[in-house]
């Protein structure tokens, strides 16, 4: 079936509605769930900027389908420094006569997108934190300079859990696998 082309006055898709209507579904999963993950990358490249965006269908350690599509990408800055990791910076400066934190280096993060109406509980957190690993796979683009950004803090598993509304307002926070270390005053 052809589609008709717009008429005059009709308003063009958005670019949103077009990414969602020409990409591809993934047979694991539900048609709803693969264009969420599409929704939340389509946020993240261009209202919050991240980069090297990528969409799981399977596990990076098993090769096994993941519970639901899950978002890998690079944020324009750090989104969490581990309480641990914070005193050891702000000491480094302080020994060197600077004040703050210095250059903290940005890390790929796991993305898990949602909607509001979804009742999560621990244990679909923990089929989605089983099937991935601490760090996200590289997107191949930034493999030079993936060494550098491995984290000794980063010893627990966290996503970026991405939660949408019916009218497309997206709110993120940052699910650690477990229990961390609370910062201290």
């Amino acid at each position: 079936m052809a589609t008709e082309a717009n008429t005059p006055g009709e308003p063009q898709p958005s670019a949103l509605q077009t990414l969602l209507t020409t990409s591809a579904s993934d047979p694991n999963h539900p048609l709803y769930l693969t264009q969420l993950a599409h929704q939340i990358a389509h946020n993240l490249e261009h209202q919050h900027l991240w980069t090297n965006l990528r969409i799981h269908n399977v596990s990076p350690l098993d090769s096994t389908p993941l519970p639901r599509p899950m978002v890998t990408g690079m944020p324009p800055q750090r989104l969490y420094i581990h309480p641990d990791e914070q005193i050891a910076l702000l000491q480094a400066q302080k020994a060197q006569g600077n004040k703050g934190l210095g250059e903290v280096k940005a890390e790929r993060e796991w993305v898990l997108p949602s909607h509001l109406r979804e009742k999560w509980s621990l244990r679909r957190f923990a089929e989605a934190f089983e099937k991935i690993g601490i760090m996200p796979p590289s997107s191949g683009e930034d493999d030079e300079d993936e060494e550098e950004q491995t984290n000794k803090w980063r010893t627990k598993k966290r996503v970026v859990l991405a939660t949408v509304d019916d009218d497309s307002t997206v709110v993120y926070y940052i699910v650690h696998d477990g229990i961390v270390k609370p910062r201290q005053n």
